[in-house]
This record gives C-alpha cells, sequence and structure tokens, in this order.
C-alpha cells in the first residue's frame, strides 16, 4: 500500500510543479506539449489495445454495454459538473479551452489505466512495491507536463490515482487469481488502450469523444470475459457428453 501512497504523492508534487511553471510557458509552447501528449496517448493506447491475448469480440461487447451504461448515468456531465465546481472555487479565471473536469479525466485515464497501474497496484498490496516505484517516477514527470497543458484539473487526479490503486491493492490476495485467469487482466487493459485513443484523439483536436461516458467497460471487460468463458466451457461440455 505504501506504493500506492507514492505514487499518489509523485502526481500531486509533479502537477504543483506544473502548475507554478504554466505561468511562464507562452501559449505556443503549452500547444506544442498539447500535441505531444496527444500523440504519447495514441501510442500509449495502441500498445494496451493491442496487448497479448486480447479478445476482440470481449472489447466490442465491452464499449458497447460500457458505452450504454455511461450514457445513461451521463457520467461525462456529472464530471464536468463537479470540475465546473472545483474550478469556480479554486481557479479565479478559466483555464483557456482546458475546462477542470477535462484536466482531471484525461490525468485519470493516462495515470491509472494499463499494465503497470494494475499489475503494480497487485504487487503492491501482497508486499512489492517495485513496479508503483518506478511508475511514480513516470507519473511525476507525466503530471509536469499534464498540468503546464491542462491546468489544476490534474492535481485532482492523484485523489483518483490513490482511491483506484489502493482497492487493487487492498484486494489483491483476491482479484490476483481472478484476473490472471481467462484472459480478464488483458481485457481491462485492452479496453482501457481503447479509452486512451479516444483521448489521444481529443486532446489532439481531432474528436470530442465524450470519454467519462465509456468507463464502466472497464468493469464491464471482465465480466464479459467471464460469461464468455462460462458459454465455452458449456459448449466444451455439450460436445464430450453427446
Amino acid at each position: 500500500m505504501f506504493g500506492v501512497i507514492v505514487n499518489t504523492f509523485a502526481v500531486i508534487i509533479g502537477s504543483f510543479i506544473g502548475l507554478i511553471f504554466k505561468k511562464g510557458i507562452s501559449e505556443k509552447i503549452a500547444s506544442a506539449v498539447m500535441t505531444g501528449i496527444g500523440l504519447c496517448s495514441l501510442y500509449l493506447g495502441v500498445s494496451n489495445a493491442l496487448v497479448d491475448g486480447n479478445d476482440a469480440l470481449v472489447a466490442i461487447l465491452s464499449i458497447v454495454i460500457g458505452a450504454v451504461i455511461g450514457t445513461l448515468l451521463d457520467l461525462d456531465g456529472k464530471i464536468n459538473k463537479l470540475g465546473d465546481w472545483v474550478s469556480a472555487r479554486y481557479s479565479k479565471e478559466t483555464e483557456g479551452k482546458i475546462s477542470v473536469a477535462e484536466g482531471f479525466v484525461t490525468a485519470c485515464l493516462l495515470f491509472c489505466i494499463g499494465a503497470m497501474t494494475i499489475a503494480g497496484s497487485i504487487q503492491a498490496g501482497l508486499g512489492d512495491n517495485t513496479t508503483l516505484y518506478t511508475k511514480s517516477v513516470l507519473d511525476f514527470i507525466s503530471a509536469i507536463m499534464l498540468s503546464v497543458s491542462l491546468g489544476i484539473g490534474v492535481i485532482f487526479s492523484s485523489a483518483f490515482v490513490l482511491i483506484f490503486q489502493g482497492a487493487i491493492a487492498l484486494l489483491a490476495g483476491v482479484i490476483e487469481p481472478i484476473l490472471n485467469a481467462k484472459g480478464m487482466l488483458q481485457s481491462i487493459i485492452c479496453v482501457g488502450g481503447i479509452l486512451i485513443i479516444g483521448l489521444g484523439l481529443n486532446i489532439l483536436g481531432i474528436t470530442k469523444i465524450k470519454v467519462a461516458n465509456y468507463l464502466p467497460a472497464l468493469i464491464v471487460a471482465p465480466l464479459v470475459c467471464w460469461l464468455l468463458s462460462l458459454i465455452e466451457t458449456y459448449n466444451l461440455l455439450e460436445k464430450i457428453c453427446s
């Protein structure tokens, strides 16, 4: 669990440093940094989406079901309202074209979606913080760059990092054997990669996808994977018995 705390503080400190430097950086440079972040997000998303062992059917079903759930719950709208509330109280002026909510969602996805996050949190829960220490260094640097371009919303993602990674670490003993079975871990990483691709396209200004509405897909993915495995097992048993 200590690794999760270190990772959280790495994001907080990195965000503060980025916010301090943001004041002295021109809009031209900030725009260039944003483009770089967008390109890196696309690379990260494609890498995760093409992780070995992923199942296209699982990814499609997870994204579709997750989109329906997220849209019905209006997650994007709720997060934006939260961002507006935070902005009204902590920001004297707007962050330009980037809302607090957008900075928050972007940072949360980049910091919390990926093999290193899930595997590292599980290892931390089992007593090995090495992976999360490495991730903390990467997130520290990323937080600086993100804060320069996305503003104050990035620092609030530290709360999500603590809750998300902390929950995985606390439940490590229970979820490790489950996620390592039937390709469930790969399904989460794959779906997360697809969401990050959407995020990267948004950052580059190519699309305006409400990525937050697709977040339930991360929970749906292992469930879909489990259900499909049950169907495969049933069909196999039926063939054996027939």
